[in-house]
């Protein structure tokens, strides 16, 4: 395991109100090298309060991995095709990860650099 991952692989998730949503994003996103690997989880009940009400609500979450240098580029994409007001956008940083698979998400974005 690669202990020195700071700051060099982050995991981002948002969610999206449909699946045909999820897929556009995801695929944007691999497709510009912002994201190595983006999954997407099925539909998951969301509940949440929302201009002073409780909504209820099926939404797929995106799980995106990206390198350090694509995170800015990444949220704004993201952000740009998001349906929602208020997307939801959490970043975690990958304290450890496999150095075979962070040896691939470099290569990967390398190809897929602008």
């Amino acid at each position: 395991m690669n202990t020195q991952a700071e700051n060099e692989l982050f995991v981002c998730w948002t969610t999206l109100g449909s699946r045909e949503d999820a897929l556009k994003i995801a695929t944007a996103t691999v497709e510009q090298g912002l994201a190595v690997c983006v999954q997407i989880d099925p539909p998951t009940e969301s509940i949440y309060r929302w201009n002073g009400e409780t909504n209820r609500d099926l939404e797929h979450r995106l799980w995106l991995k990206c390198l350090s240098q694509n995170l800015e580029g990444l949220r704004q994409e993201v952000f740009k095709s998001h349906p929602y007001d208020t997307p939801q956008w959490i970043v975690v940083e990958a304290v450890k990860v496999d150095e075979k698979y962070l040896k691939w998400a470099k290569e990967t974005s390398n190809l897929r650099r602008f």
